[in-house]
């Protein structure tokens, strides 16, 4: 008999079944982005997967280190994925606009780890014993240093590129955070496919008029 500390999680048809710790980091995913910390409890997350306090201790000992492996598992799938769009070769525009697309796709796809990043970029990363600053400093280092080359080499309009990339990471990420309250002004659901490629389209235009000196 199988009990529901090892049961796999029934996903949607056709896709792989969750094991039990995954089922748990999602659910808590999802909570801890919707309710934060302190408003969520271990219980809440074990009645949404469906077990009790008792089965999810099985898994984690206490609700700091399920937290602390929830936004372990968000970075590394974050970093890792822009990460990679970061060092494909490429220069100028069609670089930039790939970078950009991919981290629009990622934020997008994953609503609830953007309102995580939010949280705990306010708090500093403090509840995690972890410097935010330190994980993503290489990545804007590079970004910063990719931009100065291209606007050396004439491909961008001179400007200054710490703001620059900020002002991508800030486009990207407040569009998603703020869904909720977009809903309203757009009068449709921000996060529906077609608003979302209506704003990856405007945001890339925006950049490119910006950037480029001639965007024809």
């Amino acid at each position: 008999m199988v009990n529901d500390t090892d049961a796999a999680v029934a996903t949607a048809e056709g896709s792989k079944p969750r094991s039990m710790r995954e089922a748990i980091l999602h659910e808590a995913t999802q909570l801890f982005a919707d309710n934060g910390f302190e408003g969520t409890s271990l219980n809440d997350i074990a009645a949404g997967v469906g077990i009790k306090r008792p089965s999810l201790l099985h898994h984690f000992s206490s609700k700091d280190e399920l937290y602390g492996e929830v936004f372990e598992h968000m970075l590394s799938e974050w970093l890792e994925r822009v990460e990679s769009a970061i060092v494909q070769p490429g220069t100028g525009w069609d670089k930039f606009a790939f970078v950009i697309s991919v981290g629009f796709d990622v934020f997008a796809e994953n609503p609830a780890y953007v309102r995580l990043m939010r949280r705990e970029a306010l708090d500093g990363g403090g509840r995690l014993g972890i410097d935010l600053v330190g994980v993503v400093a290489p990545l804007f280092d590079t970004a910063v240093e990719w931009m100065e080359e291209q606007m050396t080499a004439g491909h961008f309009r001179q400007s200054d590129p710490r703001h620059t990339v900020i002002t991508g990471y800030a486009v990207l990420l407040s569009y998603v955070s703020d869904a909720p309250f977009l809903d309203g002004l757009l009068g449709a659901p921000a996060l529906e496919p077609l608003m979302l490629e209506q704003r990856k389209n405007h945001i890339l235009d925006f950049f490119r008029r910006s950037l480029v000196s001639d965007p024809a």
